[in-house]
């Protein structure tokens, strides 16, 4: 099935396969204004999910528009855009949604229709858009008459004849169209004029009656019940090609309405937390002003209309209001004394209630048109101090300066975990997430009597570990991974979890371990962390369950994908942030359902969520002013069982031909260059070392860590160059890759033709260009300009940080307006992990032993046996993952 996608710049494009004639229309676009073209107009009426009718009405706003000045380049922008924004359905990349992207995209879809209409809009329309045809202009109005009591409201209709010499509208009488173009026996024009009135006759009782009686082309002096007609019917109208002029109270297809109020608030004295009770009180209001008693009987007792009360009209429903009140009522006393559950207030307020049964869809928007849900002053204050909590210093033995958004992150998170309320932070890869955490952490040492429990996926485990040796070498905590701890002290650690944690801020172990230690998920953490939430979006997955049984007061989801894009994953997310918010998962879906068919679309359902999820992005402006320009961080990596098996032999063999004393030093230079070489190549993949061109990507634990990181980059649309020194590393990486994003990639290494490099580059920065370059180091170090990529993945190191930053530059220079992450792959326990720290050694001591010829590889040549036998033997331990 065919999706749309939009990219981080706000390019709106398409994945998935184009089966039916309607998603085959779409591919076949070629632009993202054909394709609000073509929803517009030959996919009018068609059957089609939610995001791509949420497209179709955004286009449908715009041809309202041009039907109404046809003037392509004149159509000004919708003001209501956030509110537009926020009704969007879930779709991948949804979250670049912002006004400036709709602007564009209309100023875009201006431009293309006025290259099509050559001829005239107008002309265009009638012959291409036969849907939206709106011959001349035939406009209702509809106003206040004051002087008259008993018909106190005039309705004329008009039509537009011509421009006058301003070139603003003249508006006649619809009457005189008669005699007009009867009189010029120019009955083509006459059907064209009123074929948008016969439209609105075809599904308006009133204008049927009008048009048989005449009475449409008189002017009429009206009761309130007979405006109220017109009034009700306007939609009908201006979907037919009418325009109507209205009074200004009436908005959106109604008007100023009478509402029951619910005042959710929170006790004063008590503390809020996921298991308070709320306060609940309903009364009768008008637009946020109280209603007398004497007003609500009124009201009720007043025939459905429009009612004048206060010096204004008002529209009435006495039925509705009466069987509305009843159900607040009734909610009122199922309640009883205590007040409404946490929850279930956060579902009124966000008007999203997962458990309503589908047959009561009408009784609900029933009770949405005519009820008003607000927090109360203690409720509404402590909301928003979840959306923006007070400053936090960050803790005194915190090893680093924390950013201002990084600040608002750990104040987010130490305000939502003291409610007992669960949180995820969702911030983009690169933002400092672990920092954010590790500062709650040690905020929390001291508070905190039980300690805290960190899931990450097994790949994870060694960056977990140096960040915090890094940030917090005050924070204990113990790693129950086999890659870190003992068997002995993880037996202990299984067996008797108080015992053995005691003294430990926090313990740190994988998915796959938890799963399979059920004393863990028995015990009571003082809160739970999970790193790649997104490893429990399958809420039948055995980790997903397990963890889901951990028992603590508060719960916390990191994440840099987009949570908010899959319905499914949203639910199995916020089962384990804050259960039971969102329902069960059969109720859940069936919500969704509805939210699909619903006036409000999805707005509720991000409303209720919003509170729970800080999001911040790359290219959000506040935050891109606080970034460096260039991020880089270590990727460490694991190896696999096969590749510690052959790196140990490899180096058993190195120690037996080092053992010979008598080697020429030229030749002994040779063997340890050889042996560095092949190092290299094991810690790649083992195909790289012995050439049997399989290239599992299950032998190598750079691949697995790849797949991680690329998996969400094609997440969030975002595109990558990835480096290696080898040319016979590039096929395949880009074989592998292309099954992590789900689209081919781009090659480029020293076998590339020289004519070939300048097409590759600007394929590559095309806005659907393809999402990933492979690139040897040397044939990628200069010359190129790469800035469509924002991530930098070096997969092999060149060991001399002058040439791995000419790389980087490739994305990295002039011209790129994002900011850059570089992700230097390296293999824990390995050479790999010894030279990147001798490299850091030697930065800070001598940068030019290692940015000269040969790099750190010279410095191991040098070495005496020993001590290179021990900088490059495997630490089996901290190696296998």
């Amino acid at each position: 099935m065919l999706s749309p996608v939009l990219t981080p710049a706000g390019f709106l494009s398409h994945e998935g396969v184009a089966a039916s004639a309607a998603d085959r229309k779409i591919a076949s676009a070629g632009s993202p204004s054909a394709i609000f073209r073509i929803l517009s107009t030959d996919l009018l009426t068609a059957e089609m999910e939610p995001p791509w009718r949420w497209l179709r009405e955004f286009a449908q706003q715009f041809f309202t528009r041009l039907c109404q000045t046809k003037d392509a380049l004149r159509t000004s922008v919708f003001a209501d855009r956030e509110a537009f924004i926020a009704t969007a359905p879930p779709f991948a990349g949804a979250e670049y949604l912002t006004a400036e992207v709709l602007e564009r995209w209309w100023l875009e879809l201006a431009q293309h229709i006025n290259q099509l209409a050559t001829h005239g809009v107008e002309a265009w329309l009638r012959e291409e858009c036969p849907a939206w045809h709106v011959v001349g202009r035939v406009t209702f109005h509809l106003a206040e008459n004051k002087t008259d009591t008993q018909r106190p409201f005039a309705f004329l209709a008009t039509f537009t004849e011509k421009l006058s010499a301003t070139g603003q509208p003249q508006h006649l009488p619809l009457a005189r169209a008669l005699q007009l173009y009867s009189g010029q026996k120019d009955q083509t024009a006459l059907n064209a004029l009123l074929a948008p009135v016969r439209t609105a006759a075809e599904k308006s009782k009133l204008i049927r009656e009008w048009l048989e009686t005449k009475r449409l082309f008189q002017p009429m002096a009206m009761s309130p019940q007979e405006a109220f007609r017109v009034l009700r019917d306007t939609a009908v109208f201006q979907e037919s090609g009418i325009v109507m002029k209205l009074p200004d109270w009436w908005r959106s297809g109604k008007g100023p309405r009478p509402a029951v109020s619910v005042t959710i608030d929170a006790p004063k004295q008590s503390s809020l937390h996921a298991g308070a009770l709320l306060n609940f009180k309903i009364a009768a209001s008008l637009e946020g002003e109280p209603l007398t008693d004497a007003e609500w009987d009124k009201l009720l007792s007043a025939d459905t209309g429009l009612v004048s009360l206060r010096g204004r009209w008002i529209e009435v429903d006495g039925v509705q209001l009466q069987q509305v009140m009843s159900h607040w009522q009734r909610v009122q006393h199922a309640t009883g004394e205590g007040g409404i559950g946490f929850l279930d207030g956060m579902r009124l307020l966000a008007g999203f209630d997962p458990r309503q049964a589908a047959m009561e869809e009408e009784r609900t928007e029933m009770v949405h048109d005519w009820s008003e849900i607000v927090a109360g002053k203690n409720l509404a204050h402590l909301l928003h101090q979840m959306r923006a909590p007070a400053e936090a210093a960050p803790p005194q033995n915190l090893r680093a300066t924390m950013r201002p958004y990084q600040l608002q992150g750990f104040a987010w998170l130490q305000f939502l975990t003291r409610l007992g309320l669960g949180a995820c932070l969702a911030d983009d890869m690169g933002l400092g997430k672990t920092l954010q955490v590790i500062a709650l952490l040690l905020a929390r040492q001291k508070e905190s009597k039980a300690p805290a429990l960190l899931v990450v996926p097994a790949s994870l485990v060694g960056n977990w570990k140096a960040e915090v040796a890094k940030f917090a070498p005050d924070l204990k905590i113990f790693i129950a991974h086999p890659s870190q701890s003992s068997r002995e002290a993880l037996d202990h650690a299984v067996q008797h979890p108080p015992e053995a944690l005691r003294g430990f801020d926090a313990m740190l172990t994988t998915y796959q371990f938890l799963q399979r230690t059920e004393s863990w998920q028995q015990h009571p953490w003082s809160v739970v962390i999970l790193d790649e939430a997104q490893a429990i979006k399958n809420p039948g997955s055995a980790s997903t369950r397990a963890v889901k049984r951990l028992v603590a007061p508060t719960r916390i989801a990191l994440t840099g994908t987009p949570v908010e894009n899959r319905p499914g994953d949203l639910w199995s997310l916020f089962d384990f942030l804050n259960p039971g918010l969102l329902g069960g998962s059969a109720a859940f879906a069936d919500a969704v359902k509805r939210c699909a068919k619903s006036s409000t679309g999805f707005a509720p359902l991000r409303k209720l969520v919003q509170p729970y999820i800080l999001r911040r992005m790359k290219t959000d402006r506040s935050i891109i002013t606080d970034l460096p320009d260039k991020i880089e961080t270590k990727a460490f990596c694991g190896l696999t069982k096969r590749q510690a098996t052959i790196y140990a032999k490899l180096v058993d063999q190195l120690a037996k031909m080092l053992a010979d004393k008598e080697m020429e030093p030229i030749k002994r230079q040779g063997l340890v260059l050889g042996f560095l070489l092949k190092f290299k190549q094991i810690c790649n993949h083992p195909s790289h070392w012995n050439g049997d061109g399989a290239w599992n990507p299950a032998d190598s634990g750079k691949f697995t860590r790849l797949a991680e990181i690329c998996g969400e980059l094609a997440e969030r649309r975002e595109r990558a160059l990835i480096f290696t020194q080898f040319q016979e590393t590039c096929d395949p990486l880009a074989r592998f890759l292309a099954t992590v994003f789900g689209r081919e990639g781009l090659i480029l290494h020293g076998g590339t033709a020289v004519k070939k490099r300048p097409q590759l580059v600007e394929s590559f920065h095309q806005p659907d260009g393809p999402p990933f370059m492979v690139i040897s180091v040397k044939a990628g170090g200069t010359g190129l300009n790469l800035t469509a990529a924002s991530h930098v993945i070096h997969f092999d190191r060149w060991w001399n940080p002058a040439v791995e930053n000419q790389a980087t530059d490739r994305a990295f220079r002039i011209g790129q307006k994002k900011n850059v992450m570089v992700h230097k792959f390296v293999c824990q326990g390995t050479i790999e992990e010894r030279i990147d720290a001798l490299i850091e050694e030697k930065m800070s001591l001598a940068h030019d032993l290692i940015t000269g010829d040969g790099g750190a590889e010279k410095l191991l040549t040098d070495m005496g046996a020993e001590e290179l036998l021990n900088f490059v033997a495997l630490d089996v331990n901290s190696a296998v993952v």
